[in-house]
This record gives structure tokens, C-alpha cells and sequence, in this order.
């Protein structure tokens, strides 16, 4: 049996379980199975590599994008460069670190209508890493907001509202409006948001959360992180059977 899975902490909402088990269904794939291995410390991922021989994948969620590059023997350029491992492939002993989530990314606005190339990013994160690689490989200029800005970086006080209406993509890489805490969003002066925009939000529980539901109330296009979820899963699929 060929084992994958999927760790992190928590692991009460996971796309990745439901996604492959289907796919091995409908493939009619009989020798794999993906499991959830909440770890609720990133050093008992040791534990897991040792007890399973068939272990050949892992996909890393939040908090364990950065953390557990320590525990691989090797990164990809991609995930050299980011900083952030969300797919681990394990041959011959040797666990290679690699980010399918900025392919993910950037495959889903292949079909999006034409926007100016600025890009805001809230958040800084492990998600953040990936958006900003995909950004810059897509030649757009981005401008990063975090709670605790560095150099270059702005605070949600900076961005003011000419800041927001130049820009042609909005992006919340942060938690805030996930299941369970629906109500929250990022706090940023939506209302210079407009029909030339659009407000891409990666977190696909809820479908459309409320920093989506309050942009498209000033006319901004809107969009959630399923699409994304789903091309950087196949991407973690081929690299698996590379």
C-alpha cells in the first residue's frame, strides 16, 4: 500500500483527506491511502517518518509550512526560495521538500479578465511566501501588509485608501474569516474597492467569506482558495509519482 497524507494542527477541516480518497475512488486506484496526522508539536513529525515504511507523500498546512523544513534532507529551488514546504515526497529514504501552493496560485488566475499588475498582500505567513514567489513570477509588483511590518512592509494603519484603489488584485492569505469564525475579516478600507479589482481570498471554508462578500459589495470581482486547493493538490500528485 502506498501511503500519503496530510499533517498540521488542527486538522478538523481538511479538502486534501476528502479530495485524494475521492480521486482514488473514481481512478479506481486500490494501492493508496491518505490519512490526517494532526501533530500538535512539529518535532513528532520524527515519529511519523520512522513508523511508516510506505509513507511516499505529505501534504504540511498550518503551522508547519516553516517548521518543518528542518526535518528534510532537501528543498526544490521553488521551496529554497519561498521559505515554505507544503509537499514533502519521500523516495529512497530522502524527504524532499517542495511548494506546489504557488503553482496552485498562479494556474488559477490563468482565466481571470485583465488586471493591473499590483498586488496587495495581507498577511505574512507560509500561504504569504508562496502568493509573493507567484506574484513575482507573474511580474507584479506587490505590496505587503502584516501585523508586524519589516522593512518594505506596511501596517493595516498604512494602507489607506489610494493605496487599495491602485491595486488590481487584493489577496487575504491570513485565517481571519475561516471556519469557524466566520465574521471576521481583515481590516482594510474596503470601500475604495472597485469593479477593477479582484479580492482573492485562499481560505475555501466558508465558500464566500467576509472580506469577499464585503469587496464585492463595492464591485470588486471575487474569488475563493478552492481552485487553487484543487491545482496545487494535482501538482503534489504528480510530483508524488514523478
Amino acid at each position: 500500500m502506498r501511503l500519503f497524507g496530510l499533517i498540521g494542527f488542527p486538522l478538523s477541516h481538511s479538502f486534501s483527506a476528502n479530495y485524494f480518497s475521492n480521486k482514488f475512488k473514481e481512478l479506481e486506484i486500490t494501492d493508496c491511502s491518505y490519512e490526517l496526522y494532526p501533530l500538535n508539536e512539529i518535532e513528532h513529525v520524527k515519529l511519523l517518518f520512522h513508523s511508516y515504511d510506505d509513507l511516499e507523500g505529505l501534504n504540511v498546512t498550518i503551522p508547519y509550512k516553516e517548521s518543518i523544513i528542518p526535518y528534510l534532507d532537501d528543498l526544490d529551488e521553488a521551496a529554497k526560495k519561498i521559505g515554505a514546504v507544503n509537499c514533502i515526497k519521500i523516495k529512497g529514504g530522502i524527504k524532499t521538500g517542495y511548494n506546489t501552493d504557488h503553482f496552485g496560485f498562479t494556474e488559477s488566475l490563468k482565466n481571470i479578465s485583465a488586471i493591473n499588475k499590483i498586488a496587495i498582500v495581507l498577511g505574512n505567513g507560509g500561504a504569504s511566501k508562496a502568493i509573493q514567489y507567484g506574484l513575482s513570477q507573474m511580474d507584479f509588483k506587490t505590496i505587503l501588509v502584516s501585523r508586524k511590518p519589516e522593512k518594505n512592509q506596511l501596517s493595516y494603519a498604512d494602507l489607506t485608501e489610494e493605496i487599495i484603489a491602485s491595486a488590481g488584485i487584493i489577496i487575504n492569505t491570513t485565517p481571519l474569516g475561516m471556519y469557524p469564525e466566520i465574521n471576521a475579516k481583515p481590516d482594510i478600507p474596503y470601500s475604495a474597492m472597485h469593479e477593477n479589482q479582484l479580492a482573492y481570498d485562499l481560505i475555501y471554508n466558508p465558500t464566500t467569506t467576509k472580506f469577499m462578500e464585503t469587496a464585492s459589495s463595492y464591485g470588486a470581482q471575487i474569488m475563493n482558495g478552492m481552485e487553487m486547493l484543487k491545482l496545487q493538490a494535482e501538482e503534489s500528485w504528480r510530483i508524488w509519482n514523478a
